[in-house]
């Protein structure tokens, strides 16, 4: 697919200007020329709510999400690293600085790299060469670990396409690992069953580069990889709107992957009528394809899509009750680090799988980032970890799997604030803890920490006055052993023994079968 040849010589200024020129050109044919994808739905909100989140999706509850690209060769902070490394100074998303804080990425470019007038963001593209990539090898690690849907990052901020794009040169068929890296990602997971999605960070790109004179970032030979300086406080230009659409548009048809998720930029306003558009034409493409597929938005605080039009995704958060539509959330096995580092630390599987729990008892979906070094291999640590949530989910798959929302999501002492960016703060969960799901007639209780010196544990949900459940319960029985339990059931609460050896590391789940009731009942 893709039209252009990487060669490391430096460009003359003329040649480079052509090949800015024919790629923006590019960009610019491919935005205006593609036909509308007809179908049921209009870009317009009042057809776009009419959108329904498909079976799989609702179904799935995990996949996994990827952050690989050039950003991960400095093993240092992460993604943000070239946001970073031409700003003297930090700076806040306004563009204020911040003369009282020390850019400690600025300072580590110089200190190892000579500087960005030496060495610029550009210059980790051929370092970047994924030597011991193996698509396959991910996909059997995360089918291990319980996904049923896999996210690579098909371009972060930086802009470098890691498909065959046909829009941009600077992808990782040209350069870098000179592989289709998405595309092999796509035919391993499908081989083995599992739905498939790409990320998109670009229109979030616009704030990422600080241009610096003297550096690459104002050399035309490179203004087709950092755009045309502006300042950060700029309002997203006609141009950089057509290229995300552009490039959006290329990944969609030629991936036609199940899901999209976008990143913050894309619900700023000068996207609105591009937005709208991408929706409609992916929803019609899906229609076409007999393919359910999912759009992913951020943003809680407003709504650059209507309820229901989309999926809400909530970046390394959690929500505080049940939302009646299907959400999601990504969230990292490194906390607050996205991409592998040399400050990497996995979160610890107890808390993994509270979340996991937690997430799903609201009607929610996880995401979650595994992080490859630069030569493709996932650490030993990451590993272990979707190892034994793997573990845990053979033993508890059914409480998690094809589940709804009861009618409470639980109780217990700890609930997430309605926030983003904050889930790496938790201090996990107590055996007080408790989360509901169910499916069909059958309720499933999960305890996030076992109950040490406990005989017996209450779900105050479960009484026989609430929720219709007056002699309704048949059998209790742990999920993972299927043991039965012996219960009694008062009027405000269902109390449950507890067995005397643990049956299981982490979350223990109870499964309780009722009687045949109406589907609406619960």
């Amino acid at each position: 697919m893709a039209r252009f040849i990487y060669s490391s010589a430096i460009l003359g200024t003329l040649l480079s200007t052509c090949v800015s020129v024919q790629v923006d050109a590019q960009e610019t044919s491919a935005n205006q020329s593609d036909s509308f994808i007809s179908g049921p739905y209009e870009a317009t909100w009042e057809s776009l709510k009419q959108y329904e989140t498909p079976q799989w999706f609702q179904d799935g509850k995990l996949g996994i999400f990827i952050h690989w690209g050039p950003y991960v060769v400095p093993k240092y902070l992460g993604p943000f690293y070239g946001y970073h490394m031409y700003r003297e100074q930090t700076i806040d998303i306004k563009g204020n600085p911040n003369p009282d804080r020390v850019n400690k990425v600025y300072q580590h470019h110089i200190e190892h790299y000579g500087g960005t007038q030496e060495f610029g963001y550009k210059d980790f593209i051929p370092k970047f060469h994924g030597k011991d990539f193996d698509a396959k090898q991910w996909i059997a690690l995360f089918e291990k670990a319980g996904a049923k849907y896999v996210v690579p990052v098909a371009e972060h901020c930086d802009g470098f396409a890691m498909y065959d794009s046909n829009i941009t040169r600077w992808d990782a068929v040209n350069m870098g690992p000179k592989r289709d890296v998405v595309g092999e990602i796509f035919e391993a997971a499908r081989e083995k069953g599992m739905k498939v999605g790409m990320s998109s960070h670009y229109a979030y790109g616009w704030y990422w580069w600080g241009y610096k004179e003297g550096t690459d970032t104002v050399d035309p030979a490179f203004a087709d990889f950092y755009g045309k300086p502006h300042a950060i406080t700029d309002p997203h230009s006609e141009e950089h709107v057509n290229k995300w659409f552009a490039r959006s548009m290329d990944m969609m048809k030629s991936y036609e992957p199940d899901l999209l998720w976008f990143d913050l930029g894309f619900s700023n306003p000068e996207y609105e009528e591009k937005r709208k558009s991408l929706l409609a034409q992916y929803y019609n493409q899906g229609v076409k394809n007999d393919q359910g597929v999912v759009l992913n938005y951020k943003n809680i605080s407003y709504k650059p899509i209507p309820d229901g039009a989309a999926v809400l995704d909530v970046e390394s958060g959690k929500l505080d009750r049940i939302r009646e539509m299907p959400w999601q959330t990504d969230m990292s096995l490194g906390g607050w680090r996205w991409s592998y580092n040399d400050d990497w630390q996995t979160m610890p599987a107890d808390k993994l799988i509270g979340d996991l729990i937690d997430i799903v008892s609201k009607n929610g979906s996880l995401l979650l980032n595994v992080a490859p070094d630069v030569n493709g291999v996932i650490s030993q640590d990451q590993v272990d970890v979707l190892m034994e949530l793997g573990d845990w989910l053979e033993q508890n798959g059914e409480g998690i799997y094809q589940t709804r929302p009861f009618s409470v999501f639980g109780q217990g002492p700890t609930n997430a604030k309605l926030v983003l960016h904050g889930n790496h703060k938790d201090t996990g969960y107590t055996s007080r803890d408790i989360r509901y799901t169910r499916k069909g007639q059958t309720i499933y209780a999960f305890v996030l920490d076992w109950p040490q010196e406990q005989s017996s544990i209450s779900f105050n949900a479960l009484g026989s006055e609430q929720h219709h459940l007056i002699d309704r319960i048949k059998r209790v029985s742990l999920l993972a052993t299927d043991k039965e339990l012996d219960w009694q059931q008062d009027a405000d609460k269902l109390r449950v023994s507890l067995p005397n050896k643990r049956p299981a590391k982490y979350a223990l789940g109870i499964k309780i079968e009722l009687a045949d009731l109406p589907p609406d009942v619960l």
